[in-house]
């Protein structure tokens, strides 16, 4: 990378069942185990949910970049991603779903653009090769 613009820096103390802290101390949280993974679950965050929120913020900035420079209005719309853990043969895996709800755009257009925001998000371009990242436009009827 030629021009770094900016670098976020959290330290973990303590696995899934720990703390994530920024640098700055703006992000303090503790991590549980899901139940689904054998913990308590509770009121606790965990990676996947932490890694969730950051993809679906950053694919949608990367969204209404993409729309912008189209001169199509997304200011109504969302971005839901999914992020599953999994077996990957003897190795924990992880795919993503990311679900785009534009109230105001036909499917072929919202699918267009969430196409060509997933090629400059800098997460879907870091996950790429690695994850399976898969693209959904929610049917008008579940907005």
């Amino acid at each position: 990378m030629v021009d770094v613009l900016y670098t976020a820096e959290a330290t973990a103390r303590g696995g899934r069942e720990g703390e994530v802290v920024s640098d700055d101390g703006v992000l303090d949280l503790s991590l549980t185990l899901p139940k689904e993974l054998g913990g308590p679950g509770g009121d606790h965050t965990n990676p996947e949910q932490l890694f969730a929120a950051g993809y679906a913020a950053c694919f949608h900035s990367a969204l209404k970049r993409v729309a912008g420079k189209q001169k199509v209005d997304v200011h109504e719309s969302s971005i839901t991603a999914r992020v599953a853990l999994g077996i990957d043969g003897q190795a924990f895996g992880l795919a993503v779903t990311l679900v785009g709800r534009f109230p105001t755009l036909e499917e072929p257009e919202a699918r267009d653009i969430m196409d060509k925001a997933h090629q400059v998000c800098p997460y879907s371009r870091a996950t790429r090769g690695n994850i399976d990242v898969t693209l959904e436009v929610a049917p008008h009827s579940l907005i």
